[in-house]
């Protein structure tokens, strides 16, 4: 399978998108100035007990307070509380954790009243993004994550990923592990560990231990609420999670970026440096390879897919909900039971791709076409655990009830991607009325005539649907090359597959975006609106 992994930098936010075989199964939109991402570590205060839910609320200085669940403070939160209080009463001097005692395990089945109190400070780790109307989830058992281990302080186990399959190999990394771990310190072993040497697993044991130090350390000179360990950067921590050998290339058009992958690639994997490519094409990156078609027909209400059949997919607050059709299929089976199954089947590769992709979590429900055979309810059941297996995230599946219905659960850790793929009318801003078609590239020259007279801008573009770039660019002296010669400035017109038919962006010669919505484009409905309320009230 061919695996390629597409970075966009745009100024406000980057997109990282993952093809299998050119076909686009991941996608992830991260704002640029995020905060509160999963990984992220604070130091904390207590705002308020909850003891009829067990939980705590805890002020991380967002606007809503984040949640500690008593589950969530970890078996070993005693150790964890001695230590913390030790390094906030003397904050000229870090305390040893290998060099500690460790204390027994707090009670599974305690209270969060036993342990604390209002106005407490903690060390703490986001787990869960702010969802909805929730803030962020927190837990106190902090873990940090490198390519091949997790590492958890205040434990005292190697644990080792059961997708290593060799006994062999397992025993091997554990008594490694074992010969190199400092005391107090628990380690996951990750798959991408197998095989590799000892030098290798030293050297991220020893980074990790230090961002520990480090993270304490910050913790000691801050005053809360304050952040004191951010996650790497998204795109790095997509590459730590699903970088593999199989990955065929990574093309980013962001030179910055570029040379922070380039940069962790040559660290993990120096013998497959020159898969990271700089994109530096005029045309956007996402529809040089296909993705922004892509986008436009997998993320909207109804997803199509083979022989006319599709899926709807409505979202709830508490759960997701998916309708699987038939539709007007061009190939259907000749008994009504085989035809079921065909669909239903194909429906569950596509469902497994769409939870991927819109990252879905919570519980997801769906309603497939009904089948009278219960060996062919097994079959669907089994093909969905089978294609579902690839799925990173955690996920149990339940089989089919006799309505036809299948219950899915699965980890959620950040707002579900829901892109809206219906188009507002850039033209008349949801006013109901346009400007005439026909007068469009009247007013793209008014803004290219704005923008040099005005302005003083030269060798910016602007990007247009790609029909209106093909009307501007037809026959041998084409609109487009006569507004350059009757301007005298250099720019350019370019195609975007993202832009609605009457909608158009311009970026300056560094890239910035010149935002030329006038007032008058907006507001002119409402102006026209008071106007008419003025005059009757003058009638009146």
């Amino acid at each position: 399978m061919k695996s390629e992994l597409i970075v966009d930098v745009q100024p406000k936010e980057v997109s990282i998108a993952l093809l299998e075989d050119s076909r686009l199964v991941s996608l992830q939109k991260e704002s640029r100035n995020i905060a509160y991402a999963v990984g992220d570590i604070y130091l904390a205060k207590v705002k308020k007990l909850m003891p009829g839910l067990n939980a705590a609320f805890v002020n991380v200085g967002y606007e809503k307070d984040a949640f500690l669940h008593y589950l969530d403070l970890g078996s070993s939160f005693a150790s964890y509380s001695t230590f913390l209080k030790q390094a906030l009463d003397d904050r000229k001097h870090q305390p040893s954790l290998p060099k500690m005692k460790l204390k027994p395990d707090i009670d599974k089945h305690g209270q969060i009243t036993d342990v604390l109190q209002p106005g407490q400070e903690l060390m703490v780790q986001i787990v869960k993004e702010p969802i909805s109307s929730k803030g962020p989830r927190l837990t106190t058992e902090i873990t940090l994550t490198g390519r091949y281990m997790v590492l958890i302080p205040f434990g005292d186990k190697i644990s080792v990923s059961q997708k290593i399959k060799t006994s062999e190999e397992k025993i091997r990394l554990r008594r490694l592990i074992e010969s190199i771990r400092p005391k107090n310190f628990s380690i996951i072993i990750r798959t991408s560990a197998e095989g590799k040497r000892v030098t290798e697993l030293n050297h991220e044991l020893r980074t990790l231990l230090q961002c520990w130090e480090d993270t304490v350390a910050r913790a000691q000179c801050a005053t809360a609420p304050a952040l004191i360990f951010e996650e790497e950067s998204r795109i790095v921590g997509v590459l730590r999670d699903i970088f593999n050998p199989d990955f065929e290339s990574i093309h980013v058009n962001d030179p910055d970026v570029y040379s922070q992958i380039s940069k962790y690639v040559n660290l993990i994997a120096p013998d497959r440096s020159s898969i990271v490519q700089l994109y530096q094409k005029p045309e956007p990156i996402f529809d040089h390879f296909g993705i922004t078609r892509q986008i436009k027909s997998s993320f909207g209400k109804t997803v199509s897919f083979k022989s006319g059949a599709y899926i709807i997919i409505e979202h709830t607050e508490a759960l997701h909900v998916i309708d699987v059709n038939s539709g007007n299929r061009s190939k259907a089976a000749a008994d009504q039971e085989t035809n079921a199954l065909e669909v239903n089947m194909r429906a569950a590769d596509e469902i497994a791709r769409q939870l991927r992709l819109r990252d879905m979590g919570g519980i997801i429900v769906i309603d497939f076409i009904d089948m009278a055979k219960s060996e062919h309810r097994q079959k669907l059941y089994e093909h969905m655990r089978e294609i579902m297996a690839t799925d990173r995230a955690r996920h149990n599946i339940l089989p089919l009830s006799k309505f036809g219905l299948m219950q899915i659960t699965r980890q959620r850790v950040r707002p579900a991607l829901d892109i809206t793929t219906a188009e507002e009318c850039p033209s008349c801003f949801g006013k109901g009325k346009v400007q005439p078609s026909l007068l469009f590239t009247d007013l793209l020259r008014e803004k290219i005539d704005y923008l040099v007279d005005e302005l003083k801008q030269t060798g910016f573009t602007m990007y247009v649907h790609p029909f209106v770039d093909a009307y501007l660019k037809k026959g041998l002296i084409s609109t487009f090359r006569r507004w350059r010669m009757e301007t005298g400035k250099k720019f350019n017109v370019r195609p975007d597959q993202s832009l609605a038919y009457l909608q158009y962006r311009v970026l300056d010669a560094k890239g910035n975006e010149i935002d030329l919505k006038e007032e008058k484009d907006i507001d002119s409905s409402a102006t026209k609106s008071k106007s008419k309320a003025k005059n009757r009230g003058n009638e009146d």
